[in-house]
């Protein structure tokens, strides 16, 4: 076994009788939300909820798919998706409860897409305003080859409709958890990318969950340092070709 996985289970264990002692410092703690002040804002439909299959048969049904038709998605779709994947479900305080579950509703992990093809939606990188259920435009343009390669060469990522890349913001969870936070942001990450898989699923489109990636190239694309915020998975969403 690699050494560097033996290190890190090593290091973030809880050991009884030694569990970290300390005062937490509420100055020191990071925005719960993260902002783009002055960017494009895309505003999108309400997500629907009624509709669609039992979870049930969305979990019988669910597959990782890697070829996708050329047919866009809608804004309603996307709106669907990102709602799935963190949408607030009830207000506390000032960070809101989601649908998915984070380790002391501490919610490290960030949302940015890259829309390739999505009606009425121009092309490029998004960051999505969770309270606002809203979009910011990042970068436009066509970055379908730049998302593909960055994807560790993965076509699965270049010729999806969407991608949604996730990334963390560390010290959101490390303020409180320390090392340990480490695990608990993996674990949100991966809490995300089911809720994704199994709407994808339930409103007929397919995905596929990628966690190998170049980490310097995904984090310039969304304009991140990699240090103190990085991405830390990603999914292709789009619709099956149908045989």
């Amino acid at each position: 076994m690699p050494t560097i996985i033996e290190d890190f289970q090593e290091k973030t264990k809880y050991v009884r009788g030694r569990l970290p002692s300390r005062g937490i410092d509420q100055s020191d703690r990071p925005p719960t939300f993260k902002e783009y002040p002055g960017k494009k804002t895309v505003a999108l439909p309400a997500p629907e909820m009624e509709k669609g299959p039992g979870i049930w048969d969305a979990l019988r049904r669910r597959r990782s798919v890697r070829v996708y038709s050329q047919t866009p998605v809608t804004k309603q779709e996307l709106s669907q998706l990102l709602w799935a994947t963190q949408g607030i479900t009830a207000d506390l305080r000032e960070y809101g409860l989601r649908t998915a579950p984070s380790a002391g509703a501490l919610y490290p992990v960030e949302t940015y897409i890259y829309a390739n093809r999505v009606v009425d939606l121009e092309p490029g990188i998004y960051h999505y305003d969770i309270r606002a259920h809203s979009l910011q435009l990042i970068k436009q343009g066509n970055l379908a080859r730049e998302v593909g390669t960055g994807a560790l060469d993965q076509d699965t990522a270049s010729r999806a409709a969407v991608v949604f890349i996730w990334s963390a913001v560390f010290q959101r969870s490390a303020w409180k958890y320390l090392e340990r936070a480490c695990r608990y942001i993996y674990l949100d990450a991966g809490h995300i990318a089911e809720n994704l898989a199994l709407a994808a699923e339930a409103i007929g489109l397919a995905s596929c969950q990628i966690g190998a990636f170049y980490d310097n190239e995904m984090n310039a694309l969304v304009g991140i340092d990699g240090v103190k915020e990085s991405v830390i998975y990603m999914s292709s969403v789009g619709w099956p070709v149908r045989k």
